[in-house]
Parts: C-alpha cells; structure tokens; sequence
C-alpha cells in the first residue's frame, strides 16, 4: 500500500488537467488528492468515504475527466504508448520497475521527463514515450524517448503494468474505488475534475 501510495503522489504531481485554471487549482497547495470509495454520486455532488475513514463531498466540475485503470501486462506495452513508471537502479545499474502505467493519448506528454521521488527506496519517476520493448528472458525492456536523452526501463515478473482507459461519469457507482483530484476553494469547498477508478 505504501509504495502504491508513493507512486499515485508521484503520478499526481505530474498529472495535467484540462484547462489552465485546473492547472493553476492542481498546483495550489490546497489541491485535493483523495484515494477512497464512493458513497454517493448525485448529479454533480460526489461523496467519498476515504482510506482514513473521514467523508468528503465534492463537486464534479461540468468537464471533469473519468478514467479508469485496467490491469495490463508487459506485452500490452507498444511503440509510441506513453508510459509512467516508478523505478529503482539495479545490480546491473539499469532501472528496474516496481510499477508501471500505460497513459492514454489523451494524457500524452503529461510530466514528461525523468527525475528523483525522493522516497526512501530511491526511486526515480520516468514519463516518457516508448521507442521499443523487447522481451529479455522473463523480463521485458522498454526503451523510451526523454526529450534530450533515451532510458531504459526493465520490467521484471510480477512488476504490475497497468493502462489508464477513457470512463464515463456513469461508471462512478455507490462502493466504487476512486482517486480523486481537483482544486479546493478559497472556501474550502472541494470540485473533483479527475476521477480515475480503480
């Protein structure tokens, strides 16, 4: 759950949102990142009930985008997807995955780039386009595209692969898993304008 966590946080702080002001409210130190599950969604009003236990309303803004993500694999990985992936350097002294999410295109050039979590194991975040994958014993290597270098990320057995899809606003049901992100109001008022469900 903790290296779950650390990674949302670090897909989080990356994540673009539709239009600047979204933008502008994401950057905002009062941006509202919720992992939980829905207890009612009606209208625009949408209620979570958190990890930690605590309710949250929020209202769902009139451009709010729905995702969901799917469990994948390292052959579902193609050339020119844009990924997302945590990783941490080898014996071998190359990066190896601990999770990685395929983008939809919608999402494309979102934190493009390659630098430090600043977490406990060291890991580093990549977001980038993939020029390659090539299976390599029981383990796939995915060469991406940075925008001045390449890199070179191993995912090994077991490392989960996930693909980020386009949801509808019908797919948010009463005891659905969702993260939420939005801005939060100079009123304290909480708008989601990104549900991705899990």
């Amino acid at each position: 759950m903790f290296r779950k966590t650390l990674f949302l946080a670090g897909c989080a702080a990356c994540l673009a949102l539709p239009v600047a002001a979204q933008n502008a409210g994401m950057a905002n130190a009062n941006a509202v990142r919720l992992n939980g599950t829905v207890d009612s969604i009606n209208g625009d009003t949408l209620v979570v009930k958190t990890d930690d236990g605590k309710s949250e309303t929020l209202k769902l803004d009139a451009k709010a985008m729905f995702m969901q993500n799917k469990k994948a694999s390292v052959k579902d990985i193609k050339n020119n997807d844009f990924v997302a992936s945590a990783a941490v350097k080898g014996a071998d002294g190359k990066l190896h995955s601990t999770e990685l999410r395929i983008f939809p295109e919608s999402m494309r050039g979102v934190g493009e780039g390659q630098r430090p979590m600043n977490d406990p194991k060291n890991q580093t975040m990549t977001n980038a386009t993939v020029t390659g994958v090539a299976m390599v014993g029981d383990s796939g290597s995915v060469k991406v595209k940075l925008p001045n270098s390449e890199s070179e990320l191993v995912v090994d057995p077991g490392v989960p692969v996930t693909a980020i899809v386009a949801a509808d606003k019908g797919q948010v049901k009463a005891g659905a898993k969702v993260q939420v992100m939005g801005p939060k109001g100079a009123d304290g008022s909480e708008t989601a304008t990104r549900v991705t469900l899990d």
